[in-house]
């Protein structure tokens, strides 16, 4: 699943928490863990969980084998674009938009941050941007520069907890955006977004509670599964499709 297709399908919306990540195509399925992308072997990350929750070994021998893969991206910087283009708008509306947008910079494919930086805000509002969102990408492109937001190169030498501190620090862009990031592109293997309305709701069906769990208690949890907090999400998410 490509970054683009990835962002408009799950409608990666900053200020709205909850995300439904696609099932994999089956000729994933067969890849081993040197060439799926993954930075771990999903079959030991299973058994693991299996063997320290009991109800997530359930969860997981009724959803099955583990079968996120991630595309690799050669940009950060265009992933982060095409976040805060598809913040709360459906993927249709978003895809035109960004559409619009690019082809200001024609020639070219993709806008690099000085392109952004020297085009006039007005001309990106035009594009049906909103004045916040060229704002925040304004914002994006000048970090780019001055090297708070890193390469895709320099990000996968990073701890999650160094990105997750780069990252937000671009105006626009939340914590949970680049925990999706860590997992779905990166295929980093011990994030547990707590405030991920799937996560929530999965947890809840899968243990029996009435009641969306508190962050805490996630948390709490989540500990029994580190350090495959990813796949544990992943499957927690899959839950809600039972």
């Amino acid at each position: 699943m490509s970054a683009p297709r990835f962002l408009a399908r799950g409608r990666l919306f900053l200020s709205f928490p909850m995300y439904f990540p696609p099932m994999a195509a089956p000729d994933l399925l067969a890849v081993g863990p040197s060439t799926h992308g993954l930075g771990f072997d999903p079959d030991v990350a299973c058994r693991h969980l299996a063997e320290a929750d009991r109800a997530m070994g359930e969860l997981i021998a009724r959803v099955g084998q583990f079968t996120m893969r991630p595309e690799p991206s050669r940009s950060l910087f265009q992933v982060l674009v095409r976040s805060i283009v598809y913040q709360q708008l459906s993927g249709k509306a978003a895809a035109t938009i960004l559409g619009r947008a690019t082809r200001l910079f024609a020639p070219k494919r993709f806008p690099t941050p000085y392109d952004l930086l020297e085009i006039s805000p007005e001309r990106l509002r035009a594009a049906g941007l909103s004045t916040a969102k060229t704002a925040a990408l304004r914002d994006l492109a000048a970090r780019a520069l001055d090297g708070t937001v890193p390469s895709l190169s320099q990000v996968r030498r990073m701890e999650d907890a160094e990105i997750i501190a780069r990252l937000t620090a671009v105006r626009g862009i939340g914590r949970w955006t680049v925990e999706m990031l860590l997992i779905f592109k990166l295929g980093r293997p011990d994030v547990l977004p707590l405030g991920d309305l799937g996560v929530r709701k999965g947890f809840a069906q899968t243990f029996g509670k009435r009641k969306l769990p508190e962050a805490a208690a996630l948390s709490r949890r989540g500990e029994r599964w580190r350090p495959y907090r990813s796949v544990a999400s992943w499957y927690l998410w899959r839950a809600l499709e039972l």
